[in-house]
């Protein structure tokens, strides 16, 4: 006589569970009538469902629900358009006015690069070279000072090539610089 193993996995939601339940009465029953002298139906394939090890039973259901709930209870129902659009609906809603790019009017020149941009916006290739001249001062008071904590509290100024500090300029920081003076930096 053969002898058979049988696995059960039980499903984690609670429809799988009354799916599984008439799955097994079914095998019990066919099980039976193959050992009581019956000619059995042969094999077909069989439901296999992955789920956690642990069998809950209804008597462990605190809700009292005693009915047998089918899978479609267990779906997550999405919606979906009632009618299909047109090609002209799809095409005028894509469209419309208010989606395209706008014309911009108030672009311009900038007196210094020659590049375009924006009116009463900074030039973004001008301000690259504000930025790396911005850095590399900052680079060399770093080194001056030894760190950014110790940097002292007065006023900076900033003096390029063939350029004296003034008068006025007694107790601030000085920052030399072996470069000529950009236009755009102006000189207090």
């Amino acid at each position: 006589m053969a002898s058979a193993v049988l696995m059960v996995v039980v499903p984690p939601w609670p429809a799988g569970r009354g799916l599984l339940r008439n799955c097994w009465e079914l095998l019990q029953r066919k099980l039976r009538q193959s050992w009581s002298g019956f000619p059995s139906p042969p094999w077909a394939p069989a439901l296999a469902v992955q789920g956690p090890a642990i069998f809950t039973d209804l008597a462990n259901d605190i809700s009292g629900r005693k009915e047998n709930s089918s899978i479609s209870d267990s779906i997550f129902w999405m919606a979906a358009p009632k009618n299909r659009r047109s090609i002209e609906v799809n095409r005028c809603r894509r469209r419309n006015p208010q989606k395209l790019i706008k014309v911009k009017n108030n672009i311009d020149t900038c007196p210094e690069c020659g590049h375009l941009k924006l009116k009463h916006v900074l030039c973004g290739y001008c301000y690259e070279k504000v930025r790396k001249e911005t850095t590399e001062i900052r680079r060399q008071i770093w080194k001056q000072e030894g760190g950014h904590f110790k940097v002292p509290t007065v006023e900076t100024m900033v003096l390029y090539t063939g350029e004296r500090p003034s008068e006025q300029d007694q107790g601030k920081r000085i920052i030399e610089r072996d470069s000529k003076r950009p236009s755009w930096f102006t000189q207090n």
